[in-house]
């Protein structure tokens, strides 16, 4: 408990940022279409726009599930969530390892890796989803990302 305030909590501090686990995406929708979404959540098909929407999407990835599936192993993708330490970035160098980052969800490049770390341990980076890095990190790797 902190004497000063009398609060038990105050301090403690959170000891890595917490991730969101979702990205924001904007989308241009046509009136008529638009306004078919209203009617569906104005008739309690759905909560919200974001509800149809989030729905909608997951119908389309779960009816094409198994060309996602093959093209996930053919491609060979990590799936989900991946985190690039500066201690993984620095045991890779030790070892003379080049990374090649492939990865179908969220790969994140912790803050406290340096430009020049990245570029001396990562020779490409392939994300569908979603980069976290700092700028500067991902100026570093951007003649290295596609």
């Amino acid at each position: 408990m902190n004497a000063a305030s009398g609060h038990p909590y105050d301090n403690v501090r959170e000891l890595r940022p917490r991730i969101p686990d979702t990205e924001k995406i904007t989308i241009n929708l046509g009136y008529v279409d638009l306004g078919q979404v209203d009617l569906m959540v104005q008739e309690g098909f759905y909560s919200n726009r974001t509800d149809f929407i989030r729905t909608a999407i997951r119908n389309q990835l779960e009816r094409h599930a198994d060309v996602v599936k093959q093209s996930t192993v053919r491609k060979s993708l990590d799936l989900g969530l991946r985190n690039y330490s500066r201690e993984d970035l620095e045991a890779a160098r030790r070892a003379g390892e080049i990374l090649h980052i492939n990865v179908l969800g969220l790969a994140t490049i912790a803050q406290d890796v340096t430009p020049e770390l990245a570029r001396a341990t990562i020779a490409s980076v392939s994300v569908l989803g979603a980069l976290h890095a700092t700028p500067a990190v991902k100026a570093a790797l951007s003649d290295r990302t596609r």
